[in-house]
């Protein structure tokens, strides 16, 4: 395992599992990403550089996909969402949808390689 699993397997239900969750769509989006740390947190990198990172805190859980345009981009997308320049925050009563998850991932997939 890597940083990325090891860090879900370490979680408790139901943060595990909506977690996984954004980690297997961007994997099925970037089938070469390969597990990390970038700025602390386990993250899926792409040609050496942060695709998308995920945590859980003590009140929500976030996905930070490094990129405040990318955020700026989905950001219509995410009512009831917090939000901040590089960061969507969520809980999993009110979890991010997949397609928002994959446009995401899209996004900084298309930014690390231009």
């Amino acid at each position: 395992m890597g940083a990325v699993d090891d860090s879900l397997a370490a979680m408790s239900e139901p943060d595990r599992s909506c977690l996984q969750r954004v980690v297997a769509i961007a994997r099925g989006i970037a089938p070469d990403a390969e597990e990390g740390m970038s700025y602390g947190m386990p993250a899926l990198k792409l040609d050496g550089k942060p695709l998308i990172g995920v945590v859980a805190a003590a009140r929500h859980l976030s996905i930070f996909p490094f990129s405040p345009a990318v955020v700026d981009a989905v950001a219509s997308r995410l009512e009831g969402h917090s939000l901040s320049k590089g960061t969507v925050r969520f809980t999993p009563d009110h979890p991010v949808p997949d397609d928002v998850v994959e446009e995401m991932v899209r996004l900084r997939r298309a930014e690390i390689r231009k």
